[in-house]
Order: structure tokens, then sequence, then C-alpha cells
């Protein structure tokens, strides 16, 4: 068995849904020298996520993002976490609810992603900054 790992850091976007895929293949080509095997992807920070979900329509990550405006809200008087910004805490609960990490099966030296599904950094905050992702690739 193989283990691969590489750091990689993804550039600054505002808040939203992105789509992450082709960026995380074109800097991990280590993926491609197993024909089978596990990609795990994680990111570093408390207020970005990731998730995977559908690739094709960008309405999709429009929805999400209301959908998670709604569920989080800003300003809510009953934060005690209020001090880095009216997006902060908000943020905290999104990247909990989505998660920190995704497992991808490799198949033929390629992510294993159905057909309309793509990786989406999920960033929280209107200005978070760059986001370093650990991926980690093990197999045969």
């Amino acid at each position: 068995m193989k283990i691969y790992q590489q750091h990689i850091q993804l550039k600054a976007r505002k808040r939203g849904f992105h789509l992450v895929t082709q960026e995380i293949v074109q800097h991990f080509t280590e993926i491609t020298t197993l024909k089978k095997g596990i990609c795990q992807i994680f990111i570093q920070h408390t207020s970005a996520s990731l998730t995977i979900n559908e690739n094709a329509d960008p309405t999709v990550r429009k929805d999400f993002e209301m959908f998670f405006n709604k569920t989080a809200p800003e300003n809510d008087p009953d934060y005690e976490h209020d001090y880095e910004g009216a997006d902060d805490m908000p943020a905290h609960l999104k990247a909990s609810l989505l998660g920190s990490s995704v497992l991808i099966p490799i198949t033929n030296g390629m992510l294993d992603l159905g057909i309309w599904q793509g990786i989406y950094l999920c960033e929280h905050r209107n200005s978070g900054g760059p986001r370093n992702l650990v991926i980690t690739a093990w197999g045969d």
C-alpha cells in the first residue's frame, strides 16, 4: 500500500459555496498512481468547511448559501462569541454542520465522484482568506 500526503492552500474566496475539485486534483497528482484507494481532504479551519454535492447547476450553491444563512443567522443576540464579527459565530456553526473533511474513493487514478458531484469549499466568512487543506491518499 502507498500513502501520499500534501498540504495545499486554496486562494481566498468570497463567502459562499465554491467548486474546488479541479484545483485539488491539479495540486495532488499522486492520485493518478493509485488503481484503487481512498482520498481524504481535510480543511484546517473552524469557519469554513468541505462537502460534496452537485457540480452542474450553480443555483444549487446559491440555495446552499441561502439555507445556511437562515439556519445560522448573523447578529443573533444570543451569541456570546461575537467579538470577531457578526459572521464569525454563524461561520463556526455552519462549519460544524457540514464538517471538516470528505472521503472519496479512488479508482484507476481518479477521484471516483459521481457524474454530477463536485467538492465544495464552503466559505462561511465574508473575508475568510486563503484556506489550507491536508490531502491524504492511500491505496494500491
